[in-house]
């Protein structure tokens, strides 16, 4: 069975991914796992917040939902504060 994964923003846009992620886990843009510390708190990061899976014939598509993380949650994030 063939696997394709895709990242959902919040606004409804979708790209596709190479490798899995998991609830809770924090992206970039391009959908790259993050872990804090971050360098900044002046970045986009999104966290997946649900998982969706649809599956065809001899295909199955994952979906990542993303949710943008707010500023006062970067600021705690980074590695110097804001």
């Amino acid at each position: 069975m063939v696997e394709t994964r895709f990242i959902v923003y919040p606004e409804g846009d979708t790209r596709e991914i190479g490798h899995p992620l998991r609830v809770n886990e924090m992206v970039d843009l391009n959908g790259n796992p993050l872990a804090p510390p971050l360098p900044t708190a002046r970045m986009i990061v999104y966290r997946v917040w649900k998982i969706t899976t649809a599956a065809e014939r001899h295909e199955q598509s994952v979906s990542y939902h993303l949710e943008q993380v707010t500023r006062p949650e970067l600021d705690g994030l980074s590695a110097r504060g804001g």
